[in-house]
């Protein structure tokens, strides 16, 4: 976001009986981005989206114009779009290139990555694919394999969406969804993971199963696997007059954008991002950390560490002691 604007974080707050964590608590504590572009000329406040956050700033811009859009009676069917598509990408080689590696002790690939992005930028799919199989990232998916893990007991993943679709789970958005979103009423993640339910998977444990669901979506791109839903696909449909929902998948999953005018200006606008139902209060990080020895106090960040790392929010986080 700009600075005008404190992005927010997760908290994550611990408390622990007989030496081990015996409550979780996961709360995103960010603020209401779309408070500010109330009462603003439509126009006007779209383009004010992608310069109020920091990271996905193309596929927020789009979703708010695909928005405005559908609430004006311009619909959009799914597809990809190759702006969103290279910066989901971009997301991901960050994540795997330059976060990934200090989680396991190891350097970040900084030329690695200039490398890989140049590659997405230049649509150079051969190139990509021989870097992802170089004897590094080999490696850093060795020591992945490694490090302390945790399986998944109850994984709950969004389905693949569309706008139009999306109208009969959530026929109209408020700001208690947008803070707390929920599938058939419970807590369900989304991103890479998700987005590949119905094919192989990847791994039994939960960090690694995500971090190598990125990897494979890379690997997709570089084979010229594109396909409507994976990440940047976008849609839009009208929900009413005046009424215009967005759903583009990013990196991190699913952001919805829903607008509604009054007249040419916003009277209402509802933003639900992946960090909202990544870290949803119910959702499984709470689940990995419940009963955990909480002695050593080092360790269990470093843990806690890798496993908000591998939901991947879109802020900064903390841990907290109760």
């Amino acid at each position: 976001m700009s600075a005008s604007i404190d992005p927010g974080f997760v908290r994550v707050q611990l408390a622990a009986a007989g030496g081990r964590i015996s409550a979780v608590s996961v709360v995103s504590e960010r603020p209401v981005v779309a408070q500010v572009l109330l009462g603003r000329p439509a126009d006007d406040a779209v383009r004010l989206v992608p310069l109020l956050f920091a990271l996905c700033g193309k596929a927020q811009g789009r979703a708010a114009d695909l928005a405005l859009a559908a609430a004006r009676g311009r619909e959009c069917t799914a597809q990809l779009d190759p702006a969103i598509r290279a910066e989901a990408m971009r997301e991901h080689l960050w994540r795997w290139l330059l976060d990934l590696p200090p989680l396991l002790d190891e350097t970040p690939l900084h030329a690695e990555f200039v490398t890989a992005f140049g590659c997405i930028i230049a649509g150079q799919h051969a190139e990509l694919a021989a870097l992802l199989d170089d004897p590094r990232i080999k490696a850093l998916r060795r020591r992945l394999a490694e490090v302390e893990d945790v399986a998944d007991a109850a994984l709950r993943c969004l389905p693949s969406l569309d706008a139009q679709s999306s109208l009969a789970l959530w026929p109209r958005f408020d700001a208690g969804f947008c803070r707390a979103p929920h599938w058939q009423g419970q807590a369900a993640e989304t991103g890479a993971l998700a987005r590949r339910q119905g094919r192989a998977p990847t791994s039994d444990s939960a960090f690694a199963s995500r971090w190598l669901a990125r990897l494979e979506e890379l690997r997709d791109w570089a084979a010229g696997i594109e396909k409507v839903g994976a990440g940047g696909t976008a849609s839009a449909v009208q929900a009413a007059p005046g009424r215009g929902r967005a759903l583009v998948e990013t990196a991190r999953g699913l952001l919805m954008h829903e607008i509604v005018l009054d007249g040419e200006c916003i009277a209402d606008y509802f933003i639900v991002a992946p960090t909202e139902w990544n870290f949803h209060p119910q959702g499984p990080l709470a689940g990995w950390l419940i009963g955990r020895d909480a002695c050593n106090r080092a360790e269990l960040q470093t843990f806690s560490a890798r496993a908000v790392a591998a939901l991947d929010p879109c802020v900064r986080w903390e841990l907290e002691w109760l």
